[in-house]
């Protein structure tokens, strides 16, 4: 069967990878009805290096003791857990496996092609739901939550359908196999976390507090007490229940769904089409932007790629050091809301004329947009130990609003904001 060399810190990153809520031994000794297991799927020799991706660890969002057969567990206790070495591998001819057919620098640049192809579909994805959701009389003010739902959705989804679709380790083992695919990593880490934002996330949590959301009316600071708390539990509800909701479709489905032996065929589409997209989005940069909108979301889809990219080596090296505080996903979170708050400052200024506020709105749809997500933030979330989760969603938003306070309040309760040039 086709076989990747892939990199094995492939399972360090939490997308795709919520836990189940329980386990049982009664539920360990049973079989998974969710779907085929196809055994000619692809399997993935997984680099050393993706140890902190939490995408791989191989819990999953929902269970029933009735639909499901999965094996509960925290991500804790999978972090924890000695993963198998190279070193520790059998050196026997006759004991040793065959290396898998695809080596591991195409592996790692089918990831790589999938990760920008998809954050440039998300980031387009994204400002479309946010277009579309914007209009007078809207029941929902602020524009992040509809991009927030869609993604938790449909990281539910893939998260459910990876269990359904990965092979079980071969005997003598009892591990199973969490090797993701590059299309999951693609579609997990690339869209769904390039689809949500945190940082849109705590921008609409500050403008709340400033009393900047539409329609704006004079308020004493009780109401604006009110409308954070709006903000915050509307967001992490929806999204929470998004997730489990793409799970719940995904077991409704699973018979009709392709397995990864049918999947793997698009891997080497991926850099062409990568390739073209980010090309695309460079041209579009180029040429005059007229209408005036179309050059922010040009800027946006150009810089969409680096932000995806940075959490995803960002996640590599410090999901996996602290078992209970994902500290790759806090930081990326942290640092692209500073980041979009000094954009977001610049650009009511303004300065740069039309070019420039375009080139900020990019920076705070595109980078910022990918490089922080709401995604993984809700696996981690679910996937963690009640105390250890309170912990860390609240130190995320805590410290990601206090940042923007400090960043945009600077300026908003001074001299104010004037309007943007390029709107």
């Amino acid at each position: 069967s086709d076989g990747y060399n892939v990199p094995a810190s492939y399972t360090n990153f939490d997308d795709g990878a919520a836990p189940p809520l329980r386990t049982t031994a009664a539920e360990e000794a049973q079989e998974p009805i969710s779907g085929p297991r196809d055994s000619s799927s692809t399997t993935y020799n997984v680099p050393d290096s993706y140890a902190g991706l939490d995408e791989a660890a191989d819990p999953f969002p929902v269970q029933h003791a009735d639909e499901e057969s999965v094996y509960h567990d925290t991500l804790e206790r999978i972090r924890t857990r000695e993963w198998p070495s190279e070193e520790d591998q059998p050196t026997s001819p006759t004991l040793q496996e065959k290396p898998p057919p695809v080596s591991r620098l195409l592996t790692q640049t089918y990831t790589i092609s999938y990760l920008i192809l998809f954050s440039i579909l998300g980031t387009l994805a994204r400002l479309a739901l946010q277009s579309l959701n914007t209009y007078p009389g809207t029941p929902i003010i602020f524009p992040s939550l509809w991009p927030n739902f869609a993604g938790c959705l449909l990281m539910g989804f893939f998260s459910e359908h990876r269990k359904a679709t990965t092979p079980p380790a071969p005997p003598p083992s009892t591990t199973p196999n969490k090797k993701p695919s590059p299309l999951h990593l693609g579609l997990t880490t690339g869209f769904c976390g390039s689809l949500t934002s945190f940082s849109s996330f705590v921008r609409d949590l500050f403008l709340a507090l400033s009393n900047d959301l539409p329609p704006s009316t004079p308020r004493n600071g009780g109401y604006s007490l009110a409308s954070v708390l709006a903000v915050l539990i509307t967001t992490l509800s929806v999204s929470l229940s998004a997730l489990f909701l793409g799970a719940h479709f995904c077991l409704a489905l699973a018979p009709f769904l392709p397995s990864r032996s049918k999947t793997r065929y698009l891997d080497p589409l991926a850099i062409p089409l990568a390739f073209l997209a980010w090309l695309a989005a460079l041209l579009l940069c180029i040429l005059p932007p007229t209408p005036s909108w179309r050059g922010a979301v040009a800027f946006a889809l150009l810089f969409a790629p680096l932000g995806c990219l940075a959490r995803f080596w960002v996640s590599l090296g410090l999901n996996g050091r602290i078992p209970s505080f994902p500290l790759g996903t806090f930081t990326v979170n942290i640092a692209g809301t500073a980041v979009l708050g000094i954009a977001w400052d610049l650009a009511h200024v303004p300065v740069g004329g039309t070019v420039g506020c375009a080139m900020l709105q990019g920076v705070e749809d595109g980078f910022c947009g990918c490089l922080t997500t709401v995604s993984t933030w809700v696996v981690e979330l679910v996937g963690r130990r009640r105390r250890h989760a309170y912990v860390y969603g609240g130190t995320s938003v805590g410290v990601g609003l206090g940042v923007l306070v400090a960043v945009m309040g600077g300026l908003r309760w001074s001299d104010g904001w004037r309007g943007l040039e390029c709107v």
